[in-house]
C-alpha cells in the first residue's frame, strides 16, 4: 500500500487511477449501482436523495418562469421522428425500438410475438412526440406562449456507459416551448439557460462557461445550442445542460401553426432545454476527494449527522436523549428558505466507523456527542471541507447560532476551490495547430488520465476545421457569451479570427 493510499479512504486515489476512483467513489458513498441490464443503474437512497433536492429546486425555478409540468408518452411512432431528417440523423444510432406487443411461449422459452403495424422508439428526447400535441393546442397568437416542461426518463442505447455520467437510461426534465416570434423563442432559451447556470453555481457550486455551441457540436435540427461547461478534476469538460432556439424547423415538421393578429397562419419558433441526472457525476468529480465525496450542503440529502459516542451501555439514554434534543435545536434554522436537515445515527456501530461512512458519504457537518460533551453542554464538530482529523469543540448555544453560516461558508469553499482550479487549468497562450497537438496529447502514457485542460484561443468559425480536432479527441465546448471582441489567428488554420473557443477533451 502506497503513502497516499495509507492517509485516504478511497483506493486508488485520483492521481493514481481517476476512472476507478469515480468508480468507488460512488460504491463507498453509496450512490448507485450497475443493474442487470447493461448501461443502467440502480440509483440508491443517498443519490436519489440528491436528485430530489436538485429536482424540487430547479422545478421551483421553472414555474416562476411560467412554466407548467405535463406528461407526455413513452413511446413515440417511428414516423415522428422521420418528419425532422437532421433529428433522426443525429439520433438514429441511439435508439432503442419496440417492435412487437406480447410474449409467447415456444419450445419452453419465451419469444416476442404480436408484431407491431408501426415501430415504436423507446423516449431519447420528446421535440417530436410533444410537437404532436403542440399542433393540436395551438391555434391562434392568443395561446402564445405555450410553456410546458416535463420530468421523465429517456433511452440513448449507449455503447460506452458509465454510472451517471453516461447511461442508457436516465433522468432528466425536458422544458418544450412554443412563441409567436423569433425574438421571443431566443429569450426564452436565454432565459433557462441562466436558470441552470443558477442551479449549477448557486446549488451545485460548480463553476461554469456560458456559452454557444459551434455548428459541429449543435443539438440535431436546431438553429443555436447554447451549453454550460464545466471542469472536472482530470480536466476534462463535462456538459452540464443544454438549451436549444429550434427555430420553425420542428414547428414546419410537426405543423405548429397559429393564426397572428392579422389573421395570417404562421409556423411557431420553438425551444427546448434539459438538465439530467449526469450531473451528479459532474457533482462527484467537482468536489470529491480521495476521502471520498463533498456535497454542497444546498444539494445535500442531509445537511448534518449526530454520531452518539457510547462508551458504555447504560450511558447510552442519556447521550441519545442529548443528541435528539441538540437534533431539535438545530432543525429550527433554515438554509436558504430550507429547514437544516438533521439525521442522528443510532446504529449499532463503532463512532469510527460511522464516521467515516458519513465522510465519504460527503455530508458537510459532522457532530460528535459523549458523555463528557453531555455534561459540558458541547458538541465536537467536523466539517467535510476540512481534514478529517480537524474537530472543534463549541457550546450548544454557539453553534445553534452559527450553523447556518457554517454551512454557507463550505458551500462557497467548494465554489472557490473548483474555480480556482478551472482558472488554474484555464490556457490562454495557445496560438497554433501545433501547440495544440503538443497539449492534448498525454506527456505520460502510462498514466494519460489527467493532464490538460482548457484551451481559450480564437477560432475562424468555419464547421470543417473541427474535423481537424478528432484524431485528438478534443471538440470546441463553446463560443463563450462573453467575447473578448480582439482579433488574432485561428488556433486550427491560422487565418483571421474574432471567435474565442473553448477546446478541450469531455465526457
Amino acid at each position: 500500500m502506497t503513502k497516499n493510499q495509507e492517509k485516504s479512504a478511497i483506493h486508488p486515489t485520483r492521481e493514481e487511477d481517476y476512472p476507478e476512483w469515480y468508480q468507488q467513489v460512488i460504491k463507498a458513498a453509496d450512490l448507485a449501482e450497475n443493474s442487470p441490464v447493461r448501461g443502467c443503474m440502480v440509483i440508491k437512497p443517498w443519490g436519489y436523495g440528491i436528485w430530489e433536492n436538485l429536482q424540487r429546486q430547479l422545478d421551483d425555478k421553472i414555474k416562476a418562469t411560467g412554466h407548467e409540468n405535463a406528461y407526455f408518452p413513452l413511446f413515440i411512432p417511428l414516423s415522428f421522428f422521420e418528419k425532422e431528417a437532421a433529428h433522426v440523423e443525429g439520433f438514429a444510432k441511439e435508439c432503442a425500438v419496440v417492435t412487437h406487443h406480447r410474449l409467447e411461449e415456444k419450445e419452453g422459452r419465451l419469444i416476442p410475438a404480436g408484431e407491431l403495424e408501426e415501430p415504436l422508439v423507446v423516449r431519447p428526447t420528446s421535440e417530436t412526440i410533444i410537437g404532436d400535441s403542440f399542433s393540436r393546442w395551438v391555434e391562434s397568437y392568443r395561446d402564445l406562449p405555450l410553456l410546458i416542461n416535463q420530468w421523465a426518463n429517456v433511452v440513448r442505447w449507449e455503447m460506452r456507459t458509465r454510472i451517471f455520467l453516461r447511461t442508457t437510461e436516465f433522468l432528466w426534465q425536458e422544458g418544450h416551448t412554443a412563441h409567436a416570434t423569433h425574438e421571443e423563442a431566443v429569450e426564452e432559451t436565454l432565459k433557462m439557460l441562466e436558470v441552470y447556470r443558477v442551479i449549477l453555481e448557486e446549488v451545485l457550486a460548480i463553476p461554469v462557461i456560458v456559452g454557444e455551441k459551434s455548428p459541429g457540436e449543435r443539438f440535431p435540427g436546431a438553429q443555436n445550442t447554447y451549453t454550460l461547461e464545466a471542469m472536472m478534476y482530470d480536466r476534462k469538460a463535462l456538459q452540464s445542460c443544454t438549451s436549444h432556439y429550434l427555430g420553425q424547423n420542428f414547428a414546419k415538421a410537426s405543423h405548429i401553426r397559429f393564426s397572428n393578429k392579422e389573421g395570417q397562419l404562421e409556423y411557431a419558433y420553438t425551444t427546448s432545454w434539459g438538465l439530467s441526472t449526469r450531473v451528479i457525476g459532474g457533482l462527484i468529480m467537482s468536489h470529491g476527494d480521495d476521502d471520498g465525496l463533498r456535497l454542497p450542503p444546498r444539494i445535500a440529502p442531509k445537511h448534518i449527522v449526530i454520531i452518539p459516542i457510547i462508551p458504555k451501555p447504560e450511558l447510552e439514554a442519556e447521550v441519545f436523549a442529548y443528541a435528539e434534543r441538540l437534533a431539535q435545536d438545530l432543525r429550527q434554522q433554515q438554509l436558504k428558505g430550507m429547514p437544516v436537515i438533521v439525521h442522528v445515527d443510532k446504529r449499532d456501530k463503532r463512532g469510527g466507523d460511522k464516521n467515516w461512512e458519513w465522510i465519504k458519504k460527503g455530508i458537510p457537518l459532522r457532530l460528535e456527542v459523549g458523555p463528557r460533551d453531555v455534561e459540558a453542554q458541547a458538541v465536537m464538530v467536523a466539517r467535510r471541507d476540512r481534514s478529517p482529523k480537524e474537530k472543534q469543540s463549541m457550546s450548544i448555544p454557539q453553534l445553534v447560532e452559527q450553523v447556518v453560516g457554517i454551512l454557507e461558508d463550505i458551500q462557497q469553499t467548494y465554489y472557490a476551490q473548483a474555480k480556482a482550479y478551472r482558472e488554474a487549468h484555464l490556457y490562454r497562450d495557445i496560438e497554433n495547430f501545433d501547440q495544440l497537438r503538443k497539449f492534448f496529447t498525454p506527456k505520460n502514457e502510462e498514466k494519460p488520465e489527467i493532464h490538460g485542460g482548457f484551451v481559450l484561443a480564437k477560432w475562424c468559425g468555419d464547421p470543417a476545421t473541427e474535423e481537424l480536432l478528432k484524431d485528438l479527441k478534443v471538440t470546441i465546448r463553446c463560443l463563450p457569451l462573453e467575447q473578448s471582441g480582439t482579433k488574432g489567428k485561428c488556433v486550427l488554420t491560422g487565418r483571421e479570427a474574432t471567435l474565442d473557443a473553448v477546446f478541450a477533451k469531455s465526457y
